[in-house]
């Protein structure tokens, strides 16, 4: 069974993106990678990102043990949007899907980002997580697609049907030819 090989970013849903933003770069050292309207990403290390400051609109401060909404795009909460875990490879990503669909847990979304191919889930406390790959073999390949034209036209990528990449890979298809946004 595979297992991810880090914990890869966390992403906070907040009304005041610039300030936390700041405030997490000056605590943590870090730069920003990618901003515009509704969300920051920022890095202290080699990643791409490891922080992110989503902001999708009016949100009531959430109170001590209240859930969120449980809608993706339209959680009304400050707070934790969701954490992500990286696995070595597409392989270790498809084999982990597949043996967790066998026991009934899903992806509610799964989605290219460009710098990752991500499948997102819900626990039984309905947070969301993350599994995800990295496209980019070198971080800062990662780093300058962030950076990039392509990146600021679609930030959020291109959701795609995890059986079919199953299919597709188990086929013969490589983790570049699936992974790589045209």
């Amino acid at each position: 069974m595979a297992s991810p090989i880090k914990l890869s970013h966390i992403v906070l849903q907040t009304n005041k993106p610039r300030e936390l933003r700041e405030w997490y770069c000056q605590v943590l050292g870090a730069e920003i990678v990618h901003e515009n309207e509704f969300i920051s990403f920022i890095s202290y290390d080699e990643e791409h990102h490891r922080v992110a400051f989503l902001n999708p609109g009016a949100l009531a401060p959430r109170e001590p043990g209240e859930r969120d909404s449980g809608d993706f795009r339209a959680g009304k909460e400050a707070g934790l949007h969701h954490m992500a875990f990286t696995f070595k490879s597409l392989g270790d990503l498809l084999d982990t899907y597949t043996r967790l669909k066998e026991i009934g847990i899903s992806p509610y979304w799964c989605i290219n980002h460009g710098p990752t191919t991500s499948m997102y889930y819900r626990d039984p406390d309905n947070n969301q997580v993350e599994l995800l790959i990295d496209n980019f073999d070198d971080v800062r390949d990662g780093k300058a697609y962030m950076q990039s034209p392509a990146f600021a036209k679609n930030p959020i990528g291109i959701a795609f049907e995890p059986d079919a990449f199953v299919t597709r890979f188990r086929a013969g298809a490589s983790a570049e030819e699936l992974t790589r946004l045209a």
